[in-house]
């Protein structure tokens, strides 16, 4: 015989959606079944019943022998013989339409008893068992909705002990019933098999024996196909009876592991987080907003397909696209109290869609894989290897690395020696100067603020109309002329990369590293987002302001800013000329960076509410 097609008992903990789809397809085919099931049961009974109308009766029963090829069984491989041998008893029932008389005794034990059993027995546990499978699936969902409600709070942790009981519970007893329920639903398709042939068998045997006419008639012919029927019933249930043991064992396998495969969130405290991961697929909690303030969130099953995510409820056929992951940014988010959540942003920098893992290794993990899809690494020959290697320069990036402050100390050096020789006629030695170690200039750990944002008490100032106080310490004097005053005057587009609070501000190096962690940081997290400004050079002031809400940010005296520069230090030159304008303009867009990172700016202490790691 055929192998007929199986439930898989390993899926049956996942309950991925794959698996329930191929579930339903079961359940449509039992539900088929029992339709027919029923029908050839009517059938039966009235050729028991209905001695008077023998012939009608007996054409009934052929024409639904025939309409079985008919039934449409989404699970049908492997019923071609069983079909062939329906239609070869739909002809034997034709001939013998002439011969019958009364059948009630040996019809009642050999035809009408077996498909009764089958339908009494077979086909109501598998109605018992989905009825038993649905209210374990649903104790499950509502189980792992209150374990998804629970608060951060440490207070909580005897409630929280409490609900992971009762979700490891809710998901055991969800496991034991689908497993039973698949078993039941796999030992069906051999029954099935059986309980369509053997009542066909007794009622041969019944009309051959009954009728001597008919026993002259057939016997020759139908003993020989008899027996290769019996044969053939034989042969599926030593399958079944097979299939049935291994099946026992497999339960007993399946059930006898750890019990942290129903625990949620079980190695909390050192997860084995796989950060090389290039695809990842499994439940997690979609925040949607119902209303101006009001949310609610939906546990469906997300999987990564190339560079998209694809979302699949229960019983989908098919995902569909949820967002686009190339060049995308994640990062973990506080969101309503809830644990492991984390947002999807646009390349445009818009906040995409809010999700939350089911602990936290799913949680560092989901964000590690997108974050490599948003690289597009899955395009590579080798992904794995890819971001393998992409991984440890990020570890190695934000590494202390004093030699990147050594090479930029000597191209300043060297810099500046050549300037000297162009500008002075003497040269000036210059003593040895020791580069301290990146942890003397930063404290490992520091936060990284990636964006200006303005306090919100400086909001509500601006909104009262007063003037806005300048983050970084600094005042505009009122002497100072405004810039339509000055003659010399030239403006600069620049971008804000990121500041951090440092140690000492007395050297260049803690410059060049400052940099260097943060663009580090923007690697890691792929923030490309920046905040534009605009640089304001004139003959008195230098100064830095937001161009959107046109909010000052920076100003600065030129000759403190000069002085400040070794490049501009000149004895000769204690006022400013429109030949030192045009020297500082020119050097603008190379000091930008140091003029963003000065002392006052380094030891601002306002850090933005969320900080990425």
């Amino acid at each position: 015989m055929p192998a007929v097609d199986k439930l898989l008992l390993e899926e049956a903990l996942q309950d991925s959606p794959q698996t329930r789809s191929l579930l339903s397809v079961f359940e449509e085919d039992a539900g088929t079944l029992t339709d027919y099931t029923n029908q050839l049961l009517q059938a039966m009974q009235r050729v028991f019943g209905a001695q008077n109308e023998m012939c009608l009766a007996t054409q009934q029963l052929s024409k639904q022998l025939l309409a079985y090829e008919k039934q449409n069984f989404a699970l049908g491989k492997g019923d071609e013989e069983v079909i062939s041998t329906l239609h070869y008893f739909s002809e034997v029932v034709d001939k013998l339409n002439v011969l019958h008389t009364e059948l009630a005794k040996q019809l009642a034990d050999a035809m009408v008893l077996p498909i009764v059993q089958f339908r009494e027995k077979d086909l109501t546990e598998v109605s018992t068992l989905k009825e038993l499978f649905g209210l374990a699936s649903s104790e499950h969902d509502l189980s792992m909705a209150k374990y998804s409600r629970l608060p951060k709070k440490k207070e909580n942790e005897k409630v929280k002990t409490e609900v992971v009981k009762e979700v490891a519970a809710a998901r055991r007893k969800q496991h034991l019933a689908s497993l039973q329920y698949y078993s039941a639903l796999n030992a069906l398709q051999y029954r099935k098999r059986m309980a369509m042939m053997e009542p066909m068998i007794g009622f041969a045997h019944g009309q051959i024996n009954f009728f001597k006419k008919g026993a002259e008639m057939f016997s020759r012919s139908m003993d020989s196909f008899l027996s290769s029927v019996a044969d053939m019933v034989q042969s599926i249930e030593v399958e079944l009876e097979a299939e049935a043991e291994k099946t026992r064992i497999s339960q007993q396998e399946l059930l006898s592991v750890d019990e942290s495969v129903y625990t949620p969130d079980f190695d909390v405290a050192a997860p084995q987080v796989n950060r090389n991961l290039i695809q990842k697929a499994g439940y997690l909690n979609l925040r949607n907003k119902t209303g101006l303030v009001t949310t609610t969130w939906e546990r469906l099953y997300f999987f990564t397909q190339g560079g998209n995510l694809m979302c699949q409820p229960r019983g989908a056929v098919a995902g569909g696209l949820i967002q686009d992951l190339d060049n995308c940014s994640v990062m973990a988010v506080d969101c309503e109290d809830r644990r492991y959540c984390f947002q999807i942003t646009t390349p445009s920098g818009k906040p995409g869609i809010i999700l939350q893992a089911e602990s936290r290794k799913e949680n560092e993990e989901w964000i590690c894989a997108i974050n490599n899809i948003s690289r597009q690494i899955y395009l590579t020959d080798n992904p794995e290897a890819v971001a393998i290697k992409l991984n440890q320069k990020a570890l190695q990036a934000v590494t202390p690395f004093t030699s990147f402050g050594k090479k930029q100390e000597s191209s300043c050096l060297s810099q500046n020696l050549k300037n000297s020789e162009t500008e002075n006629d003497k040269i000036v030695p210059k003593a040895t100067v020791s580069i301290p170690e990146a942890e003397e200039l930063i404290a490992p750990g520091t936060p990284i603020q990636f964006d200006i944002v303005l306090p919100a008490t400086e909001f509500l100032d601006q909104n009262r109309g007063s003037r806005r106080i300048n983050p970084f310490g600094e005042t505009e004097d009122e002497s100072f002329p405004e810039a339509e005053d000055s003659l010399l005057q030239q403006m600069f587009i620049v971008r804000f990369l990121g500041s951090m609070a440092v140690k000492t501000d007395s050297t260049t190096e803690v410059i060049y590293e400052a940099m260097r962690q943060v663009l580090a940081a923007r690697a890691i997290h792929n923030i490309f987002r920046m905040t534009e400004s605009h640089l304001m050079v004139t003959s008195q002031t230098l100064s830095l302001n937001l161009p959107v809400s046109h909010s000052l940010l920076l100003i600065k005296k030129i000759k403190d800013w000069l002085a400040l520069s070794p490049e501009f230090q000149s004895p000769q030159e204690k006022s400013l000329s429109a030949r030192t304008f045009l020297k500082a303009t020119q050097k603008a867009k190379r000091y930008v960076m140091l003029l963003i990172w000065e002392k006052k700016l380094l030891r601002f202490k306002r850090i933005q509410k969320h900080w990425l790691n």
